[in-house]
């Protein structure tokens, strides 16, 4: 119930924002921000889900999961959306995993695959070391690793760290969906803006 008290609140302050880009982007804000809870267990098995909208257990998630939970809430599935997007467009999706078609359980939540489908259908934005240029709203994403890769995927919240006055990020990197002053821990891949106008 609450869960459709809260989505419902979302769409009617949407609708009636003075602004639709902010009031979209605060609303998206507002989603990610609800899904913060640090007993989320980090797990990036293969699930089967259903389709569309589908999802893996609420208790577990990974990076990618924030993502696709926090669009859910304003009425955007990624899961449809890159599916359908790869069945048409399947020769501009990484081959990382050595897959010859697409896999609606799990495309949708591989960061390789949303960075695509962000470039594609959203506003690239600027990578800079500038915390001002990262916004509410604002997908981040980055390399955990200095050698090799290891992808990791966050969203701008409109919260500031007060020491660093860095943006913080709601993502989910092992210990819950938990918001933290990250953004310039890791090395940025990618920087985008989806959805919001």
């Amino acid at each position: 119930m609450r869960y459709f008290l809260f989505i419902s609140i979302i769409l009617i302050s949407s609708i009636f924002s003075n602004n639709s880009l902010a009031g979209l982007s605060s609303s998206f804000v507002e989603a990610a921000l609800s899904l913060e809870n640090p007993n989320v267990r980090y797990d990036g098995g293969y699930s089967k889900i259903s389709y569309p909208m589908g999802d893996v257990p609420p208790n577990i998630g990974v990076c990618s999961d924030v993502i696709i939970r926090a669009y859910r809430l304003i009425g955007i599935d990624l899961q449809q959306l890159v599916h359908e997007d790869m069945k048409e467009n399947f020769a501009l999706y990484p081959k990382i995993w050595g897959l010859k078609s697409t896999d609606r359980n799990i495309d949708h939540r591989r960061v390789p695959n949303l960075r695509i489908f962000f470039e594609r259908y959203g506003e690239k934005l600027a990578i800079s070391s500038n915390p001002k240029d990262y916004k509410p709203g604002d997908i981040v994403t980055w390399n955990l690793r200095e050698r090799g890769s290891l992808p990791h995927i966050g969203i701008i919240v409109d919260k500031i760290d007060r020491n660093t006055k860095n943006p913080m990020v709601i993502h989910n990197i092992g210990g819950g969906q938990v918001i933290e002053d990250m953004v310039f821990d890791y090395k940025i891949t990618g920087h985008y803006r989806y959805g919001l106008e």
